[in-house]
């Protein structure tokens, strides 16, 4: 269970970041559609590899495409994409607090189960001990 839970908040950790990272994006995209510019073409660079960088010129738009994964991609309009993406991010936190409570509660209870194991070798280390010393007293009263 806890490695399980430590794998969920790693994924969660990864995620939301990019989350976070992509609400960003189209919040920019949103205040460059509102504000009018002198030039409406954002030109920008973006990243396709590790080291490989292209530039893009980025009409207005109203709609955003998001990956949602599994090989999905769909066409938001900006403001749904903003609120899609701030209620993704919203549960994608509450899930990280939520794994790390339970993470927490996991090792308290395997703390207190490793506490209890002690206790009951410790209990049955002494009880042998006085088995034994009675037994040894019992064969030095029949010599």
């Amino acid at each position: 269970m806890q490695q399980n839970t430590q794998r969920r908040a790693a994924g969660l950790q990864a995620k939301i970041p990019d989350i976070r990272k992509t609400l960003d994006t189209v919040r920019f995209l949103s205040s460059q559609s509102a504000s009018p510019a002198k030039d409406p073409v954002l030109t920008t660079t973006f990243s396709l590899n590790a080291t490989l960088y292209a530039k893009a010129a980025i009409p207005p738009t109203s709609t955003v495409y998001l990956w949602l994964g599994a090989n999905v991609m769909l066409e938001y309009p900006v403001d749904e994409a903003e609120a899609l993406l701030s209620d993704k991010l919203a549960t994608a936190q509450q899930s990280l607090r939520t794994c790390e409570e339970d993470s927490e509660f996991l090792r308290e209870q395997i703390t207190t189960l490793e506490v209890a194991f002690a206790r009951v070798y410790n209990w049955d280390v002494a009880m042998r001990r006085k088995e034994r010393e009675g037994k040894d007293e019992e064969e030095e009263a029949t010599k």
